[in-house]
């Protein structure tokens, strides 16, 4: 019955699976020739994109290359307005400790920021450009008071809590003189935490820091005149500062840590949203932006 009905319905699977499984054949083979390093001397590449809010991957690169005998130097790119204060300060601790066995260099891109800044101070360089904003030592908390609007349509809260600070921040009231207090106090210890490791990490006395420690941010060049960085320079030139440091004689290349393949359907909305996002770029590269974005920590 099924040959008489569909008489090439069978051969039309049997091709289907041939194809499917040469596909997928295919897709092992790149991803193995990606993910599989050239021999040589190599500068070990991490990037730190976006908010700092987990650390745990950049740390794991770290230790990657740390123990990779291939990598010779390590250079981290930072391209952050900052995050979390907690992040920046596992990432921090974590080059201190691998800049001891091999040379560490931070590449600052469009924005090393607040916490993007800490994590570049424990490197052994940093290399930035001239228009890069960078600086901004400071720490910041902020807290949104809707006690006029829910008085306006009627809203009420009850709180039942352990201690007088429990609910330090509530947005339903006006904060106490003691909270703020408090607050303030607490906000200092970051600061001051914050201070002494990039004097730490940039050799540099607490004072000299903390006379520009008030949240401002900095050009590259500003940065560079104040000591904040060492050179001005690009990403290739920061790639080339590194391998030098590591004792790569001649060309230099580069490589990233290993990430988990993309199984067929994550690499296909992957590459749509790249053809996506550069059909839109090239159909609007008449657009500028002439303003900078404010950034928080």
């Amino acid at each position: 019955m099924f040959s008489r009905r569909h008489p090439y319905l069978f051969f039309i699977l049997i091709n289907t699976s041939v194809l499917c499984g040469t596909l997928i054949m295919i897709t092992f083979m790149v991803t193995v020739s990606v993910t599989t390093p050239e021999y040589g001397d190599k500068v070990g590449i991490i990037e730190i994109e976006g908010m700092i809010t987990d650390a745990l991957p950049i740390i794991q690169d770290l230790k990657y290359f740390r123990k990779n005998d291939q990598v010779k130097a390590i250079l981290v790119r930072i391209n952050s307005p900052g995050g979390g204060v907690a992040p920046s300060q596992e990432i921090f601790r974590e080059i201190i400790k691998s800049k001891n066995d091999k040379p560490i260099i931070v590449s600052m891109g469009t924005v090393a920021a607040s916490g993007g800044y800490y994590i570049a101070s424990a490197a052994n360089g940093i290399i930035a450009n001239t228009g890069t904003i960078t600086g901004s030592i400071g720490v910041i908390m902020g807290f949104t008071n809707f006690e006029a609007l829910f008085q306006k349509i009627g809203l009420q809260t009850s709180v039942i809590k352990s201690g007088a600070f429990k609910d330090m921040g509530s947005p339903t009231r006006q904060m106490t003189p003691e909270e703020e207090a408090f607050l303030k106090s607490f906000v200092t210890e970051i600061h001051e935490q914050f201070i002494h490791d990039v004097s730490q990490g940039r050799d540099m006395s607490i004072e000299e820091i903390r006379s520009i420690a008030d949240g401002r941010i900095l050009t590259g060049d500003q940065a560079k005149k104040l000591g904040l960085i060492d050179r001005i320079g690009n990403y290739d030139d920061a790639v080339q500062w590194a391998g030098r440091l590591g004792g790569i004689q001649g060309e230099i290349s580069t490589m990233h840590p290993p990430k988990p393949p993309l199984g067929l359907l994550e690499e296909f909305i992957h590459n749509e949203i790249h053809s996506w996002i550069s059909e839109i770029s090239s159909n609007q590269n008449n657009l500028s932006i002439d303003y900078l974005c404010p950034y928080s920590d």
